[in-house]
């Protein structure tokens, strides 16, 4: 399991690590990557040697999300973002994230999908889609109220606000924070703790955990694609589009009159 964007390492204690490989562009993703983290969890599920999966990113960041340079919005009638959420949500394993710098669209809500969430003292979290033009993708906008309660979600929805880890620990996004240079071996080490055990009672755990939650979070999903393709090409969409090629604001205001 390797892909030049995305780095896959087991150890003998049975945790795999995912590693996003695009350091020079914050771990952002192109339609590739994203295919290829589809196809690494979904490998994961089925391999008896991978007890715990971990997810981190290379260089400084975590993600930042969808590469707006290189947008490849459908492969073969697919999103590729879908393909690869549907093997998030299929994992069936214990999901570890350790994260740092910044995690942002994708890079933060992942993090609502994982078991456990170790953030390192760098980072920096952002809901974008708003200023996109766009709607949450990956259930967020079930799982953001879900997780943290309506009216805090709703804040960091609709103003697609910057906030750090220790705002993401309070409102139960992440599970502890760390110094960056302890991020890493510490989730390794949480990771390996929870390999030690038999993975056919991790699975059964999850599952029960996860069973209120799994219709909500396909329906959501459906309603967030709906939504997608309503706003996706649509003037405000465009010209967030725009803004950001040509580094200057986005003037939503002229499509009021």
């Amino acid at each position: 399991m390797a892909d030049a964007t995305i780095l896959s390492s087991l150890d003998s204690e049975g945790v795999l690590t995912l590693t996003m490989n695009r350091p020079s562009r914050r771990n952002a993703f192109n339609s590739e990557g994203f295919l290829a983290l589809g196809r690494a969890f979904a490998e994961a599920n089925e391999d008896p040697r991978v007890a715990v999966v971990l997810l981190t990113g290379a260089g400084d960041d975590f993600s930042s999300g969808l590469d707006l340079s290189a947008i490849d919005v459908s492969r073969d009638g697919e999103p590729p973002f879908e393909r690869m959420m549907d093997a998030i949500c299929a994992f069936e394993k214990p999901l570890v994230c350790a994260a740092k710098g910044c995690a942002i669209g994708f890079g933060a809500t992942v993090l609502f999908h994982a078991d456990v969430v170790y953030l390192g003292q760098s980072t920096t979290l952002r809901f974008p889609f708003v200023s996109l033009g766009l709607v949450t993708e990956a259930a967020a906008a079930y799982l953001g109220p879900a997780t943290i309660g309506y009216k805090q979600a709703a804040e960091l929805l609709f103003t697609a606000e910057r906030f750090d880890a220790q705002k993401a620990l309070e409102y139960g996004i992440a599970t502890r924070v760390l110094p960056d240079d302890e991020l890493l071996p510490t989730a390794v080490g949480k990771a390996r703790e929870m390999a030690q055990w038999p993975v056919e009672s991790l699975v059964e755990i999850k599952r029960i955990m996860k069973a209120m939650h799994g219709d909500k979070v396909a329906h959501a999903r459906k309603l967030e694609m709906a939504g997608f393709e309503k706003l996706m090409g649509s003037p405000s969409n465009m010209e967030a589009f725009a803004a950001f090629m040509e580094r200057r604001p986005a003037d939503f205001k002229q499509f009021r009159k």
